[in-house]
């Protein structure tokens, strides 16, 4: 029979957080085959209805008053599909953790776009394309109306170019801060001009009359250039799947060297998370990954067995925002901030607040940890491996099962895992 560190490890890793009869069927079916279940292909997800966005309908002449209803309008759609989403990762395993990496990776906020529609269609190319060949990733990010606006690309012309978006592209999405030069991020900037947004049909097209069409020198090749030609110029370069296999060990495995074995998988990204999981160095990385708010909480929810109904996640978005990090809404196109950021004294007071919020909604889970053997409950409970002596020393004299449930939550053994 596997070991159940190791397999609680896997699962805390490729998952928001098992429960403990995840744990313990993983147990019964070794890692191998829990790995193999952990990433085999998602079935299609069903898309919430948002309808259309209500500010691209208005035409130039709309009222003031009119406006701030559509825009009202608007924030309550972006406020349904963040409630959609937190009910999806609730319920969904490895697939719903790799939609949320990419969504930091390619990191957008609906702050700018103010377009719930185009935040989803987004979230539906993760979907589409994460799992496989970055190829028809990039392909597909860089006609991505969200991530244009995003990045000004609707502000780039031939007339008046706009390097924005070609810059963090390069830097941020695909190849890393010194695989390229200035030169390349005008050529690339040029290759990009043209792309407008239609906000009414939610579409990205090119006006051939913004376009600069003319030959250019780009990452070592001369020729003129389309987008996809542009991403097959990324994913093709030798900085490329080092630089992926970075941010994918960074984000399911830990802040240690990357293991060349990730890399030598190739540019698909389920052969670069198998190779994470199966390298000797993964299972080393126990207790070095601190959980992002979104992590912690929905592991919370998973575990705790909360319901995620509507009323419970409007209350859980002001949870999210105590903790600093909301759906839809990354700080900047550099993404979330990792690691030590979220330890702070603040944000341990924000979880303990957070956990006895949900102490409150998990009566059942709390029942629980009334004996003797109550701190081994709650580790069981929330897949813990264990308590320090400082923790155990805590938490042992406290009777009151909800307190004890939300030190637990709030405790440093449940923040980093």
């Amino acid at each position: 029979m596997a070991d159940r560190r190791v397999l609680s490890h896997l699962l805390r890793r490729l998952t928001f957080g098992p429960t403990a009869a995840e744990i313990d069927a993983a147990v019964t079916a070794g890692y191998d085959a829990t790995l193999d279940a952990l990433l085999r292909p998602a079935d299609p997800v069903p898309l919430p209805d948002l309808g259309p966005d209500p500010v691209a309908a208005l035409d130039a002449g709309t009222g003031r008053e009119q406006r701030q209803r559509a825009r009202q309008e608007q924030r309550e759609q972006l406020s349904t599909l963040t409630r959609w989403w937190l009910t999806r990762m609730v319920a969904g395993g490895a697939a719903e953790k790799l939609t949320f990496f990419w969504h930091g990776h390619w990191a957008t906020s609906a702050r700018k776009v103010r377009s719930a529609r185009l935040m989803l269609a987004q979230q539906s190319t993760f979907r589409r394309y994460g799992a496989g060949d970055t190829a028809p990733l990039v392909r597909a990010m860089l006609r991505d109306p969200a991530l244009i606006i995003w990045l000004d690309g609707q502000k780039n012309t031939r007339q008046a170019p706009n390097e924005n978006l070609a810059r963090e592209v390069m830097e941020l999405f695909t190849l890393g801060l010194d695989a390229y030069s200035e030169a390349d991020v005008k050529a690339a900037a040029q290759v990009l001009t043209g792309w407008q947004v239609d906000r009414r049909t939610g579409e990205a097209r090119l006006v051939p009359q913004r376009h600069d069409d003319r030959p250019v020198t780009l990452l070592g090749a001369t020729g003129t250039f389309d987008v996809d030609a542009y991403a097959d110029l990324l994913v093709r370069h030798h900085a490329h799947v080092p630089f992926l296999a970075g941010r994918l060990w960074a984000r399911y495995a830990g802040p240690t060297a990357v293991p060349a074995s990730v890399p030598a998988a190739g540019r698909n990204t389920t052969a670069m998370i198998r190779a994470v999981c199966r390298s000797p160095e993964f299972t080393a990385t126990a207790g070095t990954l601190v959980k992002q708010p979104v992590e912690w909480l929905v592991g919370a929810l998973r575990q705790l067995g909360v319901a995620s109904a509507e009323a419970e996640q409007r209350s859980l978005q002001a949870v999210l925002r105590s903790l600093g990090q909301v759906p839809f809404a990354p700080p900047s196109v550099g993404g979330w901030p990792e690691g030590p950021a979220w330890l702070t004294t603040s944000a341990t007071v924000a979880r303990l607040q957070a956990g006895q919020r949900l102490a409150v909604l998990a009566p059942a889970a709390a029942d629980r940890l009334t004996g003797a053997d109550r701190l081994d409950a709650l580790a069981t409970l929330l897949a813990v491996d264990g308590w320090t002596d400082r923790t155990h020393a805590g938490l042992r004299d406290v009777k009151d099962p909800r307190r004890l449930l939300a030190l637990g939550l709030a405790s440093p053994e449940y923040a980093v895992h």
